[in-house]
């Protein structure tokens, strides 16, 4: 029995002896997360900084804070309600018996979260899991180390290790973590460690999330506004660097618009970000080592690199963002997940062509649609499968509590956020109270089919049709 187990063992036991928590106890919790980002706000972004080089302290309060505080509002509002027992439909026959459904706490849930958020994607499931009634171990990514480390000290402040624990460490303690039976594990990162992580579940038959990424294209459709589309998909591109699972990966876009779309890209990328101090960073020499061999590897292989920036080396930035045009089918930028502000611009002749295309590769985390044209858009939508949608921008769809957020296929397994979330976590009890037809014995539960057989089950049976 290693340290992990005894750990785990520890919070199960204080798990054991609260398994039902009262709503106020759950929100307290919830609102504990909440009191402690708003009093570090300012040393979270200055951690953050840290380990990106460059990010700007509004980005990080906008696209990792605020949504924290909207999910800890969302399920103030709505915990209530999610925790009613579910009453159920019963068939005649069953006379006057009741059958509902009660969502009941798991136990221990496991966290793995990412570097690219890391403060927003280590704490939107934990809220989830304390709504549900649920004790949470966390393993923050060790590539934000700096942020993660203070994360967890500032978990280590406000809650006891038996209500919030915190682990941090390498790939060997992320390995033993997995391993772990946990009542739920909640992964977030990249599809080739999803896997590894599937695998070590497996060993305990532990239920797991997954959210992953892959490649979310944008859909450019000839009806489309190229400056609006432009502008959204700068920002979705450009946004923390393109280090976002849901980021747009690559465009489609018809060959006639192709060159009208880049002259607004480059506009639209100079409006947004010409300021190298808005522009994040990668988080290490690893990633910038990966950019620059996806654009060596396709421009080796004949693609044309075009600047979205007009000031290039502005700062000092360590590296600057390219559209790519004519990418050749066997570039590793069109088959990997690229994570960062480079964007493939692939053409293709009409929205039939288009949707072909998305087919042919793995479902995404994320298609965003551009245009006006209602029966195109109906078609992408009824043909193609992602994890989700944002028609005419990009991201909403997934900074929305009431929409399930999820990956399909190779791109993730299972949803959170809002009651999606509260699900993930919970339990759902079947239950069912027999009761004879207006108290009385009649129709009773099993008795109608109880043995010697003879007529009466004949007649039953063709009741039961």
């Amino acid at each position: 029995m290693n340290r992990f187990t005894i750990q785990l063992d520890e919070i199960q036991a204080a798990y054991t002896a609260e398994p039902n928590p009262t709503i106020e106890v759950r929100l307290e919790r919830i609102g504990r997360i909440e009191k402690m980002i708003a009093a570090n706000e300012e040393k979270l972004c200055k951690a953050l900084v840290a380990d990106f080089g460059v990010r700007d302290s509004i980005e990080t309060r906008l696209v990792e804070l605020k949504g924290l505080y909207q999910a800890c509002a969302y399920t103030r509002k709505h915990l209530k309600e999610w925790m009613k027992p579910v009453q159920v439909e019963i068939p005649f026959y069953m006379g006057g018996s009741e059958a509902w459904i009660e969502s009941q706490s798991i136990g221990v849930v496991g966290i793995m979260s990412p570097w690219n958020y890391p403060v927003r994607l280590a704490l939107l499931p934990a809220i989830a899991a304390f709504a549900a009634g649920n004790r949470v171990w966390l393993k923050p990514s060790e590539r934000s180390s700096r942020t993660s480390g203070f994360l967890a000290s500032l978990i280590q402040e406000y809650f006891h290790p038996s209500e919030f624990c915190v682990t941090t460490g390498g790939s060997d303690v992320a390995e033993q973590f997995a391993a772990l039976p946990f009542a739920h594990l909640f992964f977030t990162g990249s599809e080739a460690i999803g896997k590894k992580v599937m695998r070590a579940a497996a060993e305990s038959l532990t239920p797991i999330t997954l959210e992953l990424g892959g490649k979310s294209p944008a859909m450019i459709d000839s009806s489309a506004k190229l400056k609006d589309a432009a502008a959204s998909i700068a920002y979705g591109k450009l946004l923390n660097s393109g280090q976002t699972c849901i980021a747009p990966d690559y465009v489609l876009i018809e060959e006639s618009l192709q060159d009208a779309f880049i002259q607004q890209l480059q506009t639209a990328a100079h409006q947004q970000f010409s300021d190298p101090k808005e522009l994040t960073g990668p988080i290490d020499d690893e990633q910038l080592q990966y950019w620059q061999h996806l654009l060596s590897d396709a421009i080796d292989r004949g693609a044309k690199a075009i600047p979205l920036l007009n000031n290039p080396s502005a700062g000092g930035r360590r590296f600057e963002p390219v559209a790519l045009i004519q990418v050749p089918q066997d570039a590793r930028v069109l088959h990997e997940e690229i994570f960062g502000p480079i964007l493939p611009i692939v053409t293709v002749a009409n929205s039939a062509a288009a949707i072909e295309y998305i087919n042919k590769r793995p479902h995404p985390l994320a298609l965003y649609w551009f245009g006006k044209n209602k029966k195109n858009l109906q078609q992408v939508l009824e043909q193609t499968r992602s994890g989700g949608v944002t028609i005419n921008d990009v991201f909403l769809h997934a900074a929305l509590e009431s929409l399930p957020f999820g990956g399909v296929g190779s791109s993730g397994m299972g949803k959170y956020h809002g009651k999606a979330g509260f699900d993930t976590f919970s339990y759902q009890k079947s239950i069912l109270e027999v009761r004879g037809l207006l108290g009385t014995n009649l129709m009773k539960g099993t008795k109608p089919a109880h043995p010697p057989y003879g007529k009466k089950i004949e007649r039953l049976l063709r009741t039961l049709k």
